[in-house]
């Protein structure tokens, strides 16, 4: 394993979640949706202040996926490598996450699917950085 690709991999990441995921939560539809809840969801405001744990919390698990990659590669693109990675993860994080706060939280349908999409995206994306970025150790 190349520990420097996966700690450059992971950060790399950690920047394109971040980056992907404030153009697509902050933009109208989806936005406006988590609007529809605001006992279920923190202000703007509320969220400045746990933001920097989220933040660190993110970069760990970025980190963590580097590492999981880094093991399961064995060889090819890492395009369609770090794409088949994503989509991978991306259907654990609807499964265990977006369907599971349907069903835990009192949230629409609506909101439920477009966080879905939008959750796809980013892991899709966050692997595809990932598998080129990775490259093993020589």
């Amino acid at each position: 394993m190349n520990l420097s690709r996966v700690v450059l991999a992971g950060f790399c990441a950690f920047v394109a979640y971040f980056v992907l995921g404030g153009l697509m939560f902050t933009a109208a539809p989806l936005r406006s949706e988590f609007m529809k809840y605001p006992q279920v969801y923190r202000s703007q405001d509320a969220i400045k202040s746990v933001m920097p744990g989220g933040m660190a919390a993110m970069l760990v698990a970025m980190l963590v996926l580097a590492v999981i990659y880094a093991m399961l590669y064995h060889g090819g693109s890492g395009l369609a490598e770090g794409a088949r990675f994503g989509a991978l993860i991306a259907i654990f994080a609807v499964c265990s996450f977006v369907i599971h706060n349907y069903v835990n939280l009192n949230i629409g349908l609506k909101l439920t699917v477009q966080q879905a999409v939008a959750y796809s995206v980013e892991w899709i994306v966050v692997g595809v950085v990932i598998g080129l970025i990775y490259r093993p150790a020589h």
